[in-house]
């Protein structure tokens, strides 16, 4: 089931996620229906807070970008998961965001992550993640934690986009998939 993108604005979007346990209620129904989110709102990675769960979870395909090689079959689940460490000179990269739509940054990050998670079958992993697969999981990574890409932008720049943060907050947006407003258009 396609579930509505929570759009900026939104307080689940600024709160830390909780971890969540093996019998958490549906889970398995709730990875599927994030993964036909994702795929309907043409996103690579979702996260549990963007459709209204405060949970430590979130999800990931890099096929858009399979010219790269680091997410050539970068179709993951990601519970829980905690990044140990960053390494490596920072890069910036253009992101954008579901729940900012129209709204995208050259966001810098390290290139290289050390990761431990559990995937969907509950099996505990180390990993490490490099190039737009680490890029990837440190966007997701950011919304359970609760921030925003656009949290990693100048002041300035943040102050440029005020209006139209507040749009979106507001519903004033077009997109093609369903979105959540936290505040209605007068």
């Amino acid at each position: 089931m396609k579930l509505p993108i929570i759009a900026y604005g939104d307080p689940v979007l600024k709160k830390k996620a909780a971890d969540i346990s093996k019998d958490y209620p549906k889970l398995k129904e709730i990875i599927a229906d994030m993964y036909e989110t994702m795929y309907a709102s043409k996103g690579v990675g979702l996260a549990a807070p963007q459709v209204g769960l405060s949970i430590r979870l979130f999800i990931t395909d890099g096929s858009p970008f399979e010219e790269e090689e680091d997410v050539k079959d970068f179709k993951q689940v990601f519970i829980n998961p905690v990044i140990k460490e960053e390494e490596g000179a920072l890069w910036k990269f253009n992101e954008g965001c579901l729940s900012i739509p129209t709204i995208r940054e050259d966001i810098q990050r390290k290139k290289t992550i050390y990761l431990e998670y559990y995937d969907q079958e509950w099996n505990f992993k180390k990993e490490t993640y490099s190039g737009i697969a680490a890029r990837i999981i440190q966007h997701e990574y950011d919304h359970i934690e609760g921030v925003l890409f656009v949290d990693r932008i100048s002041p300035f720049r943040k102050r440029l986009l005020k209006n139209k943060l507040l749009d979106i907050s507001k519903g004033i947006v077009d997109v093609d998939y369903k979105m959540k407003f936290p505040v209605k258009a007068k």
